[in-house]
């Protein structure tokens, strides 16, 4: 079925291509944005944002369509769909890139390579962003954005003070060979599944935990079903925006300045709410009474850091040295 919304999807994409050459069209461009939270989280408050300023900008000649919560397709789809022209803009999380076959993208999931937001702008405003971008267009994408959403911590159904705290314990993660790495050095057990799956899997025992920013945490009525969590911050979950190149590059350039503009004010709107809403979100997951919220000391946290921070040298092959040192050099990070 899905491929055969994508057949269609190609054939719009090939007659709209032809449109793009010409003069001005007496119906919008359509682009369709696909992600898969929720409407109320950094990305979906962002990706709204975006439709508006997109379609006031171009004064109603691009109509953005929305589709939140994996309306159109799952994590596993999304990118095909993308690369084959049945949705024009996902935000996907860096970490998807990795199964793309550009594991550099997997950078963005080493557990402490950013000590705060300053250290994580320096890499995805500068050359490494670029150069990461870069890497993306043989493959037929096109990034535009890098969005925040905020830096992750653990969750499961007993308390979680020390690295021992999760050994042998199930951890639903996205799929990633760092992730995998930085769940097997904690001694837990790595589980791959879709974000719109993960709320299920805790209920019914499938998996015992997960990591993830508040945000996505409390959005997803995980507080529900996970009794502790751990203020941790030991990785970063973001976004990048992306689209379908063939679809960008055709077309008009007035347009596609204009664009370029609304997604731009939508980056500095998106990397504006993040830490505020992924803090009123930790509020609001402390309100419920479900989850006992715990911030790691400042001993704890180095505790995790201890375990965790070798994963770097373990990926370093699989990441890229250069891409690695660069990252440091950008940063300033220290072990």
């Amino acid at each position: 079925m899905m491929l055969g919304k994508m057949t269609k999807s190609l054939a719009t994409l090939a007659v709209a291509s032809l449109f793009f050459a010409g003069a001005a069209l007496a119906e919008p461009i359509v682009i369709k944005f696909s992600h898969v939270v929720a409407v109320d989280t950094p990305k979906g408050l962002a990706a709204d944002f975006f439709k508006k300023r997109a379609e006031e900008l171009t004064k109603g000649q691009v109509k953005v369509e929305v589709y939140p919560n994996s309306q159109l397709y799952k994590d596993k789809e999304e990118m095909e769909a993308l690369q084959l022209g049945a949705v024009q803009m996902l935000a996907p999380s860096l970490a998807k890139f990795g199964p793309l076959g550009v594991k550099e993208f997997e950078l963005f999931d080493l557990p402490y390579i950013f000590n705060d937001y300053n250290a994580l702008h320096a890499v995805t405003k500068g050359d490494v962003g670029r150069q990461l971008f870069a890497k993306l267009e043989p493959k037929g994408i096109k990034g535009l954005a890098y969005w925040d959403n905020g830096f992750k911590s653990f969750s499961a159904n007993t308390p979680i003070k020390t690295p021992e705290d999760l050994k042998g314990k199930k951890l639903r993660i996205q799929s990633s060979k760092v992730l995998e790495a930085q769940m097997k050095a904690l001694k837990a057990i790595p589980q791959t599944m879709a974000f719109s799956e993960v709320y299920q899997a805790l209920q019914t025992g499938v998996v015992d935990g997960t990591e993830n920013p508040v945000s996505n945490f409390y959005t997803q009525k995980m507080h529900e079903v996970q009794k502790y969590m751990a203020i941790s911050d030991h990785g970063y979950l973001g976004y990048a925006v992306i689209v379908n190149k063939q679809f960008w590059d055709a077309l008009p350039a007035e347009l596609r300045s204009q664009l370029e503009t609304a997604m731009a004010e939508a980056t500095d709107y998106a990397n504006k709410i993040a830490k505020e809403k992924n803090d009123q979100d930790l509020e609001s997951v402390r309100k419920t009474g479900k989850t006992e919220v715990t911030v790691l000391s400042a001993a704890e946290r180095a505790e995790f850091k201890k375990v965790l921070v070798p994963v770097h040298k373990e990926m370093e092959s699989r990441i890229g040295k250069d891409i690695l040192e660069a990252t440091y050099k950008a940063t300033g990070f220290t072990k």
